[in-house]
């Protein structure tokens, strides 16, 4: 007898969470897996943030903090959005939860009514619609494939809008593709926002600083659209800090009370300890952001340079985060040994299977036909991932 709630039936599972989890079963197996699945920096979290938690702890920094994150924490988070961003924020206006994720669902529970459309570009962050479904909300996805480098056109962003849309989200640089929009592409997606009042722009900019051209853009910085923006960051990517569980919003007043109000019924303010070792990530030296940057810059050149050696794959440059999204439909039917290629998914299962490589299929990304790969792991791994991955895909006819 199935007794859960509808809302939770509604949701798939996180795939590439599912792609992991196998991937770590193999490898207790004993089977020498090269774990290109995971959106995680390979970087351990830099010692003047560990040592900010451990004096937290002797300072018994082990209380409740704040629903929205002790204030100290939330002025240096007002501080970096100004000095980095040029953004005018107060305290009030910034709301620290456990991860940019939570940030994100806080977001669209508090706004998203059952039947508000959200646009959602495609290929998106696995975890988006499942959000908009779990607050009721239908999401409506716009694609944009390897063409047009993975970015809606604002003619795109025009024809999805209706009278129900109630939230855009908009992730640059983005989880899978590595594309970032540029201020003069962020700028033509604000005059088409512009001309629909009431549409909130949910910013996720979790892999702000992972870019590879220069200067982080965000749509917030146009002043006649910043009330209707809610900028998602946090300290995981980075810094380094997926386990340290802190996000936060940084939005119009009434959209912060509404995200507060909702924490305060079901998880309350984020860890005490994380909070103070984000605090030190923000106001302390950002040479390790560089260094990592730096690292993940060679690696994308490296594994770009790789993949377009592999046949059958198409193969653009990302602009930032830490993946290669390859568009690799021309596989899917080609058969192996009596077992026959019927989607991204199949291929990624494949790889995982015969090359003891994971990846995670496109689709649970809105995108069929590509894979997502994440270059946040060793050089060597990633020469050897590609190789084993050329070598494999050969004997599919």
């Amino acid at each position: 007898m199935n007794q859960l709630s509808d809302r939770l039936n509604s949701l798939s599972p996180s795939a590439t969470l599912a792609m992991s989890q196998k991937s770590a079963e193999l490898k207790a197996q004993g089977v020498d897996v090269i774990n290109l699945s995971v959106g995680e920096p390979d970087f351990n979290t830099p010692d003047h943030i560990k040592e900010a938690a451990k004096k937290a702890i002797d300072e018994n920094y082990s209380r409740y903090s704040p629903v929205a994150g002790y204030l100290s924490l939330r002025e240096a988070i007002v501080k970096k959005l100004k000095t980095e961003n040029g953004l005018d924020y107060t305290p009030a206006q910034i709301s620290c939860s456990n991860g940019a994720k939570q940030s994100v669902c806080n977001t669209v529970l508090a706004l998203v009514n059952p039947g508000d459309e959200v646009i959602i570009p495609a290929p998106y962050w696995v975890s988006y619609p499942e959000m908009v479904k779990l607050a009721g909300g239908v999401p409506v996805t716009v694609p944009a494939g390897i063409s047009q480098d993975f970015k809606i056109t604002p003619a795109q962003l025009e024809a999805a809008i209706t009278p129900r849309t109630k939230a855009l989200i908009l992730c640059s640089p983005s989880n899978p593709t590595g594309s970032v929009y540029s201020k003069e592409e962020l700028a033509a997606l604000a005059a088409v926002l512009l001309r629909h009042s009431g549409i909130i722009v949910v910013a996720d900019e979790i892999y702000e600083h992972i870019n590879y051209i220069g200067r982080h853009e965000s749509i917030a910085q146009f002043p006649e659209l910043k009330d209707r923006v809610v900028v998602v960051n946090g300290v995981s990517k980075a810094y380094a800090m997926t386990g340290w569980r802190i996000g936060f919003i940084a939005a119009p007043d009434w959209i912060v009370k509404a995200c507060n109000k909702l924490q305060g019924q079901y998880t309350s303010g984020p860890c005490s300890v994380s909070q103070k070792a984000a605090e030190a990530a923000y106001t302390g030296t950002q040479a390790p952001v560089e260094a990592m940057r730096q690292a993940f810059e060679r690696r994308r050149d490296l594994i770009v340079k790789l993949a377009k050696e592999v046949p059958g794959f198409e193969v653009n440059k990302p602009q930032g985060a830490f993946y290669l999204f390859p568009k690799c439909s021309t596989y899917i039917g080609k058969s192996c040994g009596g077992r026959t290629i019927g989607s991204a998914e199949d291929l990624a299962m494949f790889l995982l299977e015969e090359a003891h490589v994971a990846t995670v299929g496109g689709t649970s990304f809105g995108a069929p036909g590509y894979i997502r790969m994440s270059y946040a792991t060793s050089d060597e791994n990633i020469v050897e991932a590609i190789g084993r991955m050329k070598t494999t895909l050969a004997m599919l006819g």
